[in-house]
C-alpha cells in the first residue's frame, strides 16, 4: 500500500503517439494534475543546450528528476514524456506506453514540420519498440500497459480506461 492519496501515472511513447492530448484529457477526467516534461524543461531551463539537428533540448535528467521529486511526492499527477528510463520506479503506479502504427505516425510527424532526419529516427524508435523496451527494463511488468493510439476512438477509450483504473486504484489503496 502507498502513502499517496492519489496515484501517479506516466504516459510515454514515441513523439506523435498522442501522449500530451491523452494526458490532458485523462488528467481532467481523473482530476489529476498534468505535467508535460518537455514544457517543464523549456520553462525551467532543465537542459544543457539545444540540438539544432533535432530541434530539441538536451534534457538534464538530474535537474528534471530534482524538479519532479517534489511535484510527485504526494501523488495526483499524470506525467507525459517520450522517454521513461530515467524516472525512479517508485514515482509511478501506472506506466502507459502509447503506440501508433507507422502509417498513422509518419503523417503526424510530417504535419509537425519535423525534419526527415527527426521523422526517420522516431519512426525507427516505434518500429523497434524502443519505448516499450525502456518501460519493461525500468518498471515492474504489472504496472505497464500498452495502448493503441491511432484514432479519436482509441484516445477516448484510453481515457476511459485510465478513469476506471484511477477509480480502482483509489478503492484498492484507501478502503
Amino acid at each position: 500500500m502507498t502513502t499517496r492519496k492519489l496515484p501517479n501515472i506516466l504516459i510515454t511513447g514515441t513523439p506523435g503517439t498522442g501522449k500530451t492530448t491523452t494526458a490532458e484529457l485523462a488528467a481532467d477526467a481523473c482530476t489529476l494534475k498534468h505535467i508535460e516534461v518537455g514544457k517543464l524543461v523549456k520553462e525551467l531551463d532543465l537542459h544543457d543546450g539545444y540540438d539544432k539537428d533535432f530541434d530539441s533540448y538536451y534534457i538534464n535528467e538530474d535537474k528534471v528528476c530534482d524538479e519532479l521529486e517534489l511535484l510527485l511526492k504526494d501523488g495526483g499527477c499524470i506525467v507525459d514524456y517520450h522517454g521513461c528510463d530515467f524516472f525512479p520506479e517508485r514515482w509511478f503506479d501506472l506506466v502507459v506506453v502509447l503506440q501508433t502504427d507507422n502509417s498513422v505516425l509518419y503523417p503526424r510527424l510530417q504535419n509537425r514540420g519535423y525534419t526527415d532526419k527527426k521523422i526517420n529516427e522516431n519512426m525507427e524508435c516505434e518500429i523497434m519498440q524502443v519505448i516499450v523496451e525502456e518501460a519493461r527494463e525500468s518498471y515492474k511488468e504489472e504496472i505497464i500497459v500498452m495502448l493503441k493510439s491511432e484514432t479519436v476512438d482509441d484516445m477516448e477509450s484510453n481515457v476511459e480506461r485510465l478513469m476506471e483504473w484511477c477509480e480502482n486504484w483509489k478503492t484498492n489503496n484507501f478502503i
